[in-house]
């Protein structure tokens, strides 16, 4: 698994990037693609679609960000990216980091813009 140094090295995945998928929204579309409608966003067409994302991982006592790539057979975790201590604090105040799988959003997607150079 890559880490962010690895990821900062590949600029088609960071191109890639789809910054305002979510979990659940990767699930609607991949894991339930035949039996939805589009909601005017966006659906799987084929099973050659594929999607590049991150999710913050609060599961064990240090979250950290995944790097994720999801198709219609699943998601593989690409890259793990540990956060700063002080994104991590200022998480917890916000929200308390309550055990979960979450977007990533505001100043940690922020953050990793930042230190992707991504747009």
């Amino acid at each position: 698994m890559m880490g962010l140094e690895e990821l900062r090295k590949s600029r088609p995945l960071i191109d890639s990037i789809d910054w305002e998928m979510t979990p659940e929204e990767a699930v609607r579309l991949y894991l339930e693609w035949g039996n939805n409608w589009s909601r005017g966003y966006r659906m799987v067409r084929t099973k050659d679609d594929e999607t590049y994302y991150f999710v913050l991982n609060t599961w064990e006592d240090t979250p950290a960000i995944f790097f994720v790539r999801r198709d219609y057979e699943g998601a593989v975790e690409l890259a793990r990216i540990e956060m700063p201590d002080d994104l991590t604090n200022q998480l917890q105040e916000e929200n308390g980091l309550h055990k979960g799988v979450y977007a990533v959003e505001d100043g940690v997607r922020d953050w990793l813009k930042d230190e992707l150079d991504a747009d």
